[in-house]
């Protein structure tokens, strides 16, 4: 239930977006605007937000799907309209698309955490890298002395 309201989510507030920056500002088809954002979405929520975003962190996950957005709107606007600013067009339908992807994503984590809280299973963290610090450099024996030099 968490990922189909997430995806709506990002789904309607990155076709308000595009209409206003594509729509508005350099006259693409309300039909052209809602491909673009309904591949973006699904494609961006998968790679971005299921893949990046959890295993890294939410800076490199909003540089990711930047690079991401700005690709896949160049190379949609440009083999589905005849416009002529495709590079700036599609930056600043990027930079937008990032804007929101960094509250999104923020949103994501915390939603994501009270979820799983809530069903028991926290994660904390990327534990694959934690060592055990220990003071003992031998081991003791049964009657408490240490096996160095006794």
């Amino acid at each position: 239930m968490l990922h189909s309201k997430a995806i709506l989510l990002k789904f309607m507030a990155c076709l308000v977006l595009f209409y206003i920056i594509l729509g508005k500002r350099y006259g693409m088809s309300f039909e052209i605007i809602f491909i673009i954002t309904a591949l973006l979405v699904i494609t961006s929520y998968i790679l971005g937000d299921m893949l990046i975003l959890r295993r890294i962190n939410n800076a490199v996950a909003v540089i990711a799907d930047f690079g991401w957005a700005f690709l896949l709107i160049w190379f949609l606007s440009s083999i589905l309209t005849l416009q002529d600013e495709l590079i700036s067009m599609s930056l600043a339908a990027a930079l937008g698309s990032a804007i929101f992807e960094y509250a999104f994503h923020l949103y994501l984590v915390r939603n994501l955490a009270e979820t799983r809280a809530e069903n028991g299973s926290i994660s904390h963290g990327n534990l694959r890298y934690n060592i055990e610090n220990s003071e003992d450099l031998t081991p003791l024996k049964p009657d408490g002395r240490s096996g160095e030099g006794h």
